[in-house]
């Protein structure tokens, strides 16, 4: 069949299983756009700023563990999904760019609206191609699908020349391949299963690889056979079920005692699927220094990256596990079980006291927002202190349900990967967000308001940049150097404008009921939590500590 190249990549996108494109027209990409006015078979969803559409990309490959698609024009329009890109690379998330190019002829002139787009992405993407003829089209699309998902995901970028969109090319459809994972190394294994039977206080940590690969299950398993605890990391949250007897919680600068005080305590650290970053392990020399670590990861390169690993084994996440229980005998509780239950159970134990005021206590509204939906919210986050109460204050039980800018930190993601998310699971989802961040992209409340995304917006406005903050209190003097926003901003006016329902809170005995109210409005929601602006981010809030109001007289 011949078609226009505009009608191939859509063809193409289709075969691969696309449902929805996040988008944004501009001159390059007038041809795909015309193309896209009648096909059938995929949405186009009009995002309010490019980044916004490259973020919900990356929400909805989280959320559905699919390929996110994101579309631009040239120049400005690609330059505008880098942030975006970054952000997906950083934390594995298979998603495809596609942008709108010049034409051919004016490639290296430096025509309007010309970028080097392949040479910006290089460096935050798996593969970055540049089409370069009507017959390379079909086959590099199917390439960087194929690009995205194998091994560790991540982004792959496709710029498409505008005159390639415009001319007839020959067009074959086929069925996609099922990508195969390399088998495991039984003598990776083998020295695995040794250690662990030779181990006599073993954890394991659970990162972001267990949400990748879906891990649940076996994670569960090996759980149940060593009887060890399990902690995990930010990105990990969710693959291993946060109300289990043996889950310690988050690890690291932000996570709970028992978390960091069995990983000192343990003589074996099981990882899977996590990098162990700075925010882990914080110094690489000191962090479990007496302790032996198993890393399990689909990525050969981030063994002993950042520590060093005693043994290793490289493969997908569930097909490594099931490998292990086969070789694994079982254990019963132990004196290292009850060592682990003794330091969850202190933690369950602690009581928060939130008294009424004249202001918002965030960890009660997210404490409050996971009782009402019963744990069984997806939840995105911005970056900063919102995004650490989400960690701490929130209880997550499945998979992908826990959708945040690890790696790369972006301020700005949490409400269009609350809207890809959306999209992709076909249920409300709830941005937890904080001022600072929520500014930077709420032009999306415009996206969100288009569509009638039920996306809930659980603003804590502090009227800081509160984590920034909280380290000049902390560490500089309270010098607060540009940290304070000095703007009564109408957050519930802004919502309004763009027809989104608008909701303030000003005390903590408001907030049961604006969370009912949110969440019983068929359709957007911003609600304006007015938060103390020196509210700190705890390093530990314990996992399942209750919280009691305590009502002034």
């Amino acid at each position: 069949m011949k078609y226009r190249g505009a009608r191939i990549l859509l063809e193409c996108l289709k075969e691969q299983g696309v449902d929805i494109i996040f988008g944004y027209p501009g001159g390059s990409v007038l041809n795909i756009y015309d193309e896209l006015y009648s096909f059938q078979g995929i949405t186009h969803i009009l995002a309010s700023h490019e980044q916004g559409a490259a973020h919900a990309a990356d929400g909805y490959a989280r959320a559905t563990g699919k390929v996110g698609v994101c579309l631009a024009t040239s120049g400005p329009g690609a330059t505008n999904l880098v942030t975006g890109i970054a952000t997906a690379y950083m934390d594995s998330v298979p998603m495809v760019a596609i942008t709108g190019q010049v034409a051919t002829g004016l490639i290296g002139k430096d025509s309007f609206q010309e970028v080097d787009i392949v040479g910006i992405t290089m460096p935050i993407t798996k593969h970055s191609f540049l089409v370069k003829s009507i017959e390379e089209l079909a086959p590099t699309i199917r390439k960087a699908f194929k690009i995205a998902m194998s091994g560790r995901p991540g982004p792959v970028l496709i710029d498409i020349p505008k005159d390639i969109t415009g001319i007839e090319g020959e067009y074959f459809p086929i069925t996609p391949q099922v990508i195969e994972q390399k088998a495991v190394k039984a003598e990776q294994l083998k020295y695995a299963i040794e250690a662990i039977k030779n181990s006599s206080k073993p954890i394991i940590v659970v990162g972001g690889g267990c949400n990748i690969s879906e891990a649940e299950e076996v994670l569960k398993d090996l759980q149940d056979k060593l009887k060890c605890p399990v902690c995990n990391t930010m990105m990990g949250l969710g693959a291993f079920n946060g109300l289990h007897p043996m889950y310690t919680g988050m690890l690291g600068m932000h996570g709970t005692f028992a978390s960091n005080r069995c990983i000192t305590s343990s003589d074996l650290i099981i990882a899977i699927g996590a990098r162990f970053s700075d925010r882990v392990i914080s110094d690489p020399s000191t962090f479990a220094v007496n302790t032996k670590v198993i890393h399990i990861d689909i990525d050969e390169a981030e063994v002993s990256k950042n520590i060093k690993a005693d043994s290793w084994i490289i493969g997908n996440v569930p097909d490594v596990l099931k490998g292990l229980l086969e070789g694994l005998p079982g254990r019963e509780e132990n004196e290292w079980t009850a060592f682990a239950r003794e330091l969850i159970q202190k933690d369950k134990t602690k009581v928060i006291k939130v008294k009424e005021s004249d202001t918002v206590n965030p960890v009660y509204v997210i404490r409050k927002l996971c009782e009402l939906t019963e744990g069984k919210a997806t939840i995105t986050t911005e970056v900063g202190q919102n995004q650490i109460w989400a960690t701490q204050a929130f209880t997550y039980t499945k998979t992908r349900t826990f959708i945040s800018s690890g790696g790369l930190g972006t301020m700005g993601y949490g409400l269009g990967a609350a809207i890809g998310a959306s999209l992709g699971k076909k249920e409300m989802v709830f941005d937890i967000a904080g001022d600072g961040s929520f500014r930077m992209n709420l032009n999306e409340l415009g996206t969100v308001s288009r569509y009638n995304i039920p996306v809930k917006v659980i603003l804590l406005n502090n009227g800081v940049l509160g984590m920034v903050r909280q380290w000049q209190n902390l560490f500089y003097s309270k010098r607060f150097s540009s940290t304070t926003l000095e703007q009564d901003t109408d957050f519930v006016k802004i919502a309004e404008g763009f027809g989104v329902k608008g909701i303030r809170v000003n005390n903590n005995s408001q907030v049961e009921d604006a969370l009912k109210e949110a969440i019983a409005w068929q359709g957007p929601v911003v609600i304006d939590f007015r938060v103390a602006p020196d509210e700190m981010a705890s390093p530990m809030v314990p996992p399942g500590a209750s919280i009691e109001m305590m009502f002034e007289v």
